[in-house]
């Protein structure tokens, strides 16, 4: 009988390379030498997109950056972060520190098996396949009510749901299954959800602005963006969807104008006007950069918020520097076109400062967070929900999501629909009508810093630029 032969395969030849050449990729923590934050020092050749990779992985598992300095020179990518964890104390959990020395580093895809408190947005093996539903519309007083309710009244269990309000656009990405089977939903049920919630979201639009012209003419046509998918994912790729989706509606423009009383998103007024984000875009003609400076209110995951947005918008950020200082936050970008050009038109840099001032602000959400605990069930956010608009409160945002003991999460972010301050009496009412719903209410709202730093930090690559020197190394570390 003739014996069939496997062609060999040394075990080691995977790792020749690296034994050779060194890992692709270096992650490295020090602990030691400052003593309130952890410095993470990447060494990494240089790809499409690295930075962004590198920040979602720090924002995945909560880390805080205070402190950036990144270079794309000849062919390879350095990066210096000062990270806190989530407490505000310098990283010492092992498993954290495995995970981003994986997922950053050659081995993805064993990092994607590692289970941590924020690497998986929710629990394959309890839910199964979910059917991943976007959408995006123009907003109103208790329109993310209404879809919760159209999605309980077409028996869909929400097992997710993200949705983000800014100037009085909404973007929404929920994952549902079957209220039966948990399965996920066929196509024939998909289309007439579709069509559901079309007509709902359709209906945010007045007959003042249906001209072909006008943006809300636009996010009409691209209302109701709703797919099947796999329910693998990670908080900061829902995040950057979300930046997507409302980058798509244009929310970066002037808000539509609202029955007098009515208001949605962040008010105007010149208190608020303080502070937005400042947004400033100059061209370094002798190194073909166009320099990105913005500064705001420091925040957690401010970085990736911009890093994401200038991705989405095309740009390729070759160096950038990013502090924070007494409650303020100062980053600057040296970027290109994906096409290697800077960018050459005020109109241009008109639209990139407009972009990335919504990215800050989208988060921003003045207001009160409710925190909210129940056992999940078909038709528990349409509840939740039609209680707060029956009590005049509007969704800024909402994070919902479900634990292994089919126990749900409720974060909403909610302020008065006339844009007052919510009364604290009408929440206690709020929640004994909720009944058995756990529910605590958290106060947002940021204490303002003293005054906006005058000038720019002491450490910025643009002076580096302007000094003739060429590119970032090791070395920054001694400044920091």
């Amino acid at each position: 009988m003739t014996r069939a032969f496997s062609p060999y395969f040394d075990p080691e030849f995977d790792s020749l390379s690296e034994r050779i050449n060194g890992p692709p990729c270096r992650v490295t923590f020090d602990n030691e030498s400052l003593e309130d934050c952890t410095i993470v020092k990447i060494d990494c050749v240089k790809k499409q997109g690295q930075l962004l990779e590198v920040v979602q992985v720090l924002t995945e598992v909560n880390l805080t950056i205070s402190k950036g300095y990144i270079s794309s020179d000849a062919g390879w990518f350095m990066d210096v972060f000062h990270v806190k964890d989530e407490n505000g104390k310098k990283v010492s959990d092992q498993r954290v520190i495995n995970y981003i020395q994986q997922a950053i580093g050659s081995n993805r895809g064993v990092a994607s098996k590692i289970t941590t408190q924020t690497s998986k947005l929710f629990d394959t093996d309890l839910h199964g396949e979910l059917t991943a539903i976007e959408m995006t519309a123009t907003d109103r007083p208790g329109l993310f009510s209404e879809i919760s309710a159209a999605l309980a009244d077409l028996h869909c269990n929400i097992v997710e749901a993200h949705a983000w309000s800014h100037n009085s656009r909404l973007a929404c990405v929920a994952y549902i299954s079957d209220q039966s089977s948990d399965a996920r939903i066929d196509d024939h049920r998909l289309a007439a959800i579709k069509h559901h919630l079309n007509t709902i979201l359709r209906a945010s639009i007045t007959p003042e602005n249906t001209s072909p012209a006008s943006p809300q003419y636009k996010d009409v046509k691209s209302t109701g963006l709703i797919g099947a998918g796999g329910s693998e994912g990670t908080m900061t790729t829902v995040e950057r969807r979300l930046h997507q989706l409302l980058l798509s509606v244009q929310d970066f423009d002037v808000p539509p104008v609202y029955p007098p009383g009515i208001s949605l998103g962040m008010e105007s007024d010149g208190d608020q006007e303080g502070e937005k984000a400042s947004v400033l875009i100059e061209n370094c003609a002798e190194k073909g950069y166009s320099i990105v400076t913005v500064q705001c209110k420091d925040r957690r995951r401010l970085m990736f918020d911009t890093v994401c947005t200038l991705a989405d918008m095309q740009y390729v950020i070759s160096h950038a520097s990013v502090d924070s200082h007494g409650g303020y936050a100062f980053q600057e970008y040296f970027v290109r076109k994906i096409d290697g050009g800077a960018l050459s038109t005020e109109s241009e840099k008109q639209h990139a400062m407009k972009c990335l001032e919504a990215a800050v602000e989208r988060r921003v959400c003045e207001g009160i967070r409710l925190e909210l605990c129940a056992n999940n069930r078909v038709g528990l956010l349409s509840d939740i929900t039609r209680v707060l608009r029956e009590n005049g409160l509007v969704v800024l945002r909402a994070d919902l999501a479900t634990k292994m003991d089919k126990c749900v999460d409720i974060t909403f972010y909610v302020r008065d629909v006339f844009g007052n301050n919510v009364d604290m009496e009408l929440v206690k009412s709020m929640k004994r009508e909720m009944g058995l719903i756990d529910l605590a209410v958290k106060n947002e709202k940021v204490v303002k810093p003293e005054s906006p730093p005058a000038v720019r930090p002491r450490f910025s690559i643009g002076d580096i630029f302007k000094s003739q020197m060429g590119r970032l190394s090791h070395s920054l570390v001694t400044y920091m």
